[in-house]
């Protein structure tokens, strides 16, 4: 499938999961390591929920329009754009932000979880 196909097809609203495998080639062993891990993870798996929030804030998904979104080619563009031309954060530094945003994710599930017993 090309670009022009999954465009026309696929508007994802925020960052999307299907992009992660492109990235991992944009830092070190350890960055390589996580997207791989990551990508063969469902997006719905609160790890893969974790790496699409730390984008969403890399990237400025909350911003993003119709047209940014066509002129940076999508997702995984966008994203290579902005981690090797934008983004001056190192491999620790995106890591350290995944693992801030894993606990972020599991506080948020918990406390889901605790309403619906309470509901």
């Amino acid at each position: 499938m090309n670009l022009r196909s999954v465009l026309k097809t696929r508007t994802e609203f925020l960052f999307a999961h299907w992009a992660v495998s492109a990235l991992k080639h944009l830092r070190g062993d350890k960055w390589r390591e996580l997207t791989t891990r990551l990508a063969a993870l469902p997006e719905t798996h609160p790890d893969a929920l974790a790496f699409a929030l730390v984008m969403v804030r890399v990237n400025g998904c909350v911003t993003c329009d119709a047209r940014r979104f066509r002129e940076r080619g999508g997702c995984a563009n966008c994203t290579k754009f902005v981690l090797t031309t934008l983004n001056k954060e190192n491999e620790s530094e995106l890591i350290a932000r995944f693992r801030a945003a894993q606990k972020e994710i599991a506080r948020s599930l918990k406390t889901r979880e605790l309403e619906k017993k309470v509901a």
